[in-house]
Order: C-alpha cells, then structure tokens, then sequence
C-alpha cells in the first residue's frame, strides 16, 4: 500500500503540457525522459502520437488536462492563444499552477496573472532562451517571475526543461527581460544578414567574412561591460567616442549600401537615430547618449547633416 510521503511525491512527480508545437512536445519528452508522468493536449490531438509512444497520457479537453496535474506547464503562441484554450475550462484552474512559457509581453504577463489568480490559479511567467532541440540539455535557460514560493515549489520541475533564472515576484518581468535579449537578437541578426548582403554585393562570400563579424561580436561584452556602469550613472562623456563620429560612420555604411545596390531601410533607420541625437545637442558626447533618445517615442527629425549629399 503506498504512503502518504510516496502519495505525495507521485503527485509532485505529475506534470501537464498544454501546446504540442516543437517547443511543447520537446518539454513533454524532457518530463518523460526525467520520469515524470505527463499530461499533453493540444487541438490537432495527432502531434501527441510520438508523445504517447512514450509514455505520455492524452486527454481528451483541456479540462481534463488541468485535473491531471497541479504543475501545468502552457507553450502557445501566446497569451491570446492561452485565453482562446483555457477560457472554456476555467472551473478546472483552481489550485492549479500555470507556468506560460508563451511569448508575449510584461503587461499581457501581468494581465494573465490577474485573470489567473481571479479562477483559483497561481501563476509563474516564463521566457525561454532555447530553440527545442536544446531543451532538457545543458547550456539553455529561461527567466521566470510571479511568486516566489510558487516558482520555489516547482523549480526542480522546471531545471528538468532548462536552467531556470528567476527575476522577480513582478510576473511582467520575466517577460520583459525575454523581450529585452530578443530586441538584441533580432536586431544583431539583421545587422550580420545586411553585412552579409554588402560583402556579396562586392563578391565576398558569408563564409570569407564570417571571422570578421566573429571577431567584434567577440569584443562586445567588454564594450558592453565598459559602458554600462556609465550608462547606469547617467554619464555619456565622449571621452572615449563621439555621436558625431558614430553618425558619419552610418552615413558611410548607408551610402557603401546605396552604391552596391543593397537595400537601405536599416542602415537608413540607424543613421535617421544618429541624426535625431545630433540635432538634440549631443554630437560631442558618446554614442550612448542616445538611449536618452531611444527612452522615448520616435520624432522625425529634419534634414540632417549629410542629407544633401544623397545619404537620405
């Protein structure tokens, strides 16, 4: 006869996955691979086939989802898709916990939560930073923030997925910092994919560029770990660089772009921001000094310096 302890551990043990995308069904095979009894739904109930051969129970509805398991673990589209699910089975949230590792942003985070606590249900906000294959292996982690006794409760069943970084009872702000790094990301990404389409516009193939772009990628976090305390303290000095300089720099960019015949929108939209700070009176501080700028909402800006040499 099992236990109470034994009883009580079976149900830690338990876990429920709502999303059977790539990311979801790599979760549920972590879980499953860790031992855990696993729960899965999803609308189209065939991508849970591969699942099943594992191990994994299907449920028939969400709701029957939701009372298998308190630890249920949401890997949608996002919070929309969270409501479109759940809304028809919220008699089945009460004391249940809901990890939405869906991407959306801080104030839809702290939005779910309220509707979540409303139905019986605590809350963690999750944001992970791996792609599926990297699930349930070393070297991957996500943010995480809501209560903290809750994210407590269920860290171990959490690290089975990925190393876990908890900001914060605030459930925005694992969001936030998740939005954060993907601005970076995203924005990094196209910076390398325009070099690549200026490097083979003069005959240079990814490949024969790749140790350059490697090499000052390499150099960031030291540029990022020397201005930081600067920015953190409000200095911009231009001690060290000057917006002046940086704004011909993207001018040159932008016109080695213009005679390649490579498209102009992002280097046109970074010098558009170099020429916004210019003309806000800072050409003699750092570079850094516009996030003053960025902190705010964009202004067009008037003719710059530069524009009448067709670097518009």
């Amino acid at each position: 006869m099992v236990d109470a302890q034994e009883a009580e551990e079976a149900v830690a043990q338990a876990v429920t996955v709502i999303g059977l995308g790539p990311m979801g069904r790599a979760m549920a095979s972590a879980f499953l691979g860790r031992g855990y009894r696993v729960t899965v739904w999803n609308r189209t109930a065939g991508k849970a086939d591969e699942l099943a051969a594992e191990g994994a129970a299907l449920a028939a509805t969400v709701h029957d989802a939701l009372a298998a398991s308190e630890l249920v673990v949401l890997s949608l589209t996002d919070h929309h898709a969270m409501y479109a699910v759940l809304e028809p089975a919220t008699e089945a949230l009460s004391g249940r916990v809901l990890v939405n590792l869906s991407s959306h942003t801080p104030q839809s985070a702290r939005d779910a939560s309220r509707w979540a606590s409303a139905h019986g249900a605590a809350y963690l906000t999750g944001g992970v930073l791996a792609s599926p294959p990297g699930i349930g292996r070393p070297g991957s982690s996500a943010f995480y923030s809501g209560p903290e006794a809750t994210f407590a409760t269920h860290r171990e069943a959490l690290e089975v997925l990925t190393a876990t970084d908890y900001r914060g009872a605030d459930p925005g702000l694992a969001a936030l910092y998740y939005q954060a790094v993907t601005d970076l990301f995203w924005t990094t990404v196209l910076g390398w994919l325009h070099a690549l389409a200026l490097a083979e516009a003069h005959g240079v193939a990814a490949g024969e560029l790749l140790p350059s772009a490697s090499s000052v990628l390499a150099g960031m976090p030291e540029f990022l770990a020397f201005y930081t305390p600067r920015i953190e303290a409000g200095e911009h000095a231009g001690d060290i660089d000057r917006l002046a300089m940086g704004a011909a720099s993207a001018g040159h960019v932008l016109q080695t772009a213009r005679d390649a015949g490579v498209d102009t929108s992002l280097p046109n939209a970074v010098l558009e921001i170099f020429r916004r700070g210019t003309a806000a009176g800072h050409a003699g501080d750092s570079v850094t000094s516009l996030i003053e700028l960025l902190k705010g909402p964009a202004e067009v800006a008037g003719p710059g310096p530069g524009s009448k040499h067709g670097l518009r």
